[in-house]
């Protein structure tokens, strides 16, 4: 799947380890979010992996001591219909200042990026949008009505100097 960030694809040099497989020693690692917290809580053992991945039910509540040292956060969309990870993407960047790497993995839609971006993604994992599509749609609107954990502000914001 292509990866794009910043408007352009990326080689993508991160692999998600699902549960129950083995983790690598060294190289880019995301695990999910019940395997990142046994194995910093010492249930399990292996190497510690610097992402993580968030499931539509995961509260990113509980990364918030561990998000200094993660550099990659990934927030699965398993449907177009499920917007938890909208919610969970302005948690991490808003409430918790997450400034890392906030990828959008799943089932992304060209329809779906500009306000995947106002929440705080700064990377797409997509299989059903082109690198131009994503481009497109960044560039889409240029006034948003409602505040955004990136971007411009607030149209009433800006029009009345605040």
């Amino acid at each position: 799947m292509p990866l794009i960030k910043h408007g352009a694809e990326i080689a993508n040099d991160w692999a998600f380890v699902p549960d129950g497989a083995v983790l690598p020693e060294a190289g880019k690692v995301s695990v999910s979010l019940a395997r990142f917290l046994a194995l910093k809580q010492g249930q399990e053992n292996g190497p510690l992996p610097d992402g993580v991945r968030l499931g539509p039910a995961d509260d990113p509540a509980e990364l918030e001591p561990y998000l200094p040292e993660l550099k990659l956060i990934e927030v699965d969309f398993p449907r177009y219909t499920d917007g938890r990870g909208y919610s969970q993407a302005q948690l991490l960047r808003r409430r918790y200042g997450y400034a890392g790497e906030l990828r959008a993995v799943g089932h992304v839609l060209r329809d779906q990026v500009f306000y995947m971006h106002r929440s705080g993604f700064d990377a797409y994992e997509t299989r059903r949008a082109t690198v131009s599509e994503v481009k497109e749609a960044l560039a889409e609107l240029t006034v948003a009505y409602q505040p955004a954990a990136s971007g411009p502000g607030a149209a009433f914001r800006t029009r009345h100097g605040a």
